[in-house]
């Protein structure tokens, strides 16, 4: 099933984070993967985290997101985006032989972020992911995982940085049963875990929360919620394989919508 919270009023948490709609339109321009209703799940985790609190955003590319999660958050929270700018892992499809645009997307990044205004709010750590543990201290109250989606970094990213989540924070990853890389990472790594509580998704991204409660049987409930969103996860999977060989074009030939890259 699909999960989305409302957002809540610009007047409930202080008015000075620009409301859900005013962020949007910051990021209009924006190059990324983000769907409406994600920008509503990323806002939402930002508004609620806790004064002097931490978010870390893994992956960044051009600044979708991270504008997003800086606009939204309480003035005194630190905002964290680690993304090495390398030229690997860019997007769909996009793993490697990026090189040439490494130092375009860090200087775009870094412009897009100075124009929406939230330029002295981030700190970046151009850096790998598993590079930057050191540069970070714990805890952390709100992590965005959207960095490298082949399997072995994907399961450290929610193995090694899932693990600095304070009790009661939340962790967001997106490509969640839609990514095979992802998806068995994060079967591997939360499917049966105590700690976090899978709460729901936007398309893929999916909401965890750090909470041990729910007494007998959670831990099951937890994993069949997970285990329902496999069905979604094969069409994803058959779908990105048909545009891979040509779909596509041919629905395009036909005069048919041609599907977006699952995301």
């Amino acid at each position: 099933s699909s999960m989305v919270s409302p957002s809540m009023s610009p007047d409930s948490l202080g008015s000075e984070t620009p409301d859900l709609a005013t962020v949007t339109a910051r990021v209009a321009d924006v190059e990324g993967w983000m769907s409406p209703g994600q920008a509503s799940t990323l806002y939402d985790a930002a508004r609620r985290c806790p004064p002097g609190g931490t978010i870390v955003e893994i992956g960044s590319f051009r600044g979708r997101s991270t504008i997003v999660l800086a606009s939204a958050a309480p003035p005194d929270v630190s905002v964290i985006a680690i993304d090495p700018h390398a030229g690997n892992d860019r997007g769909p499809q996009e793993i490697d032989g990026y090189a040439d645009a490494a130092a375009d997307d860090h200087a775009v990044f870094l412009a897009n972020l100075e124009r929406a205004g939230v330029a002295d709010r981030v700190r970046h750590v151009r850096k790998f992911s598993d590079e930057a543990l050191a540069d970070v201290e714990a805890p952390i109250d709100v992590l965005y995982i959207d960095g490298a989606h082949r399997y072995g970094p994907a399961r450290a990213d929610i193995r090694d940085w899932g693990a600095r989540v304070t009790d009661g924070g939340t962790m967001l990853i997106h490509d969640s049963f839609s990514s095979i890389g992802v998806t068995l990472a994060i079967l591997r790594e939360l499917l049966l875990g105590s700690r976090f509580r899978y709460v729901g998704r936007s398309r893929s991204m999916t909401i965890y929360r750090a909470d041990r409660s729910g007494g007998p049987g959670a831990s099951a409930r937890n994993a069949g919620r997970q285990l329902a969103q496999l069905p979604w996860f094969v069409k994803n999977v058959a779908l990105k394989v048909g545009l891979t060989l040509g779909l596509g074009k041919v629905l395009a030939r036909m005069g048919r919508n041609v599907p977006d890259w699952p995301y």
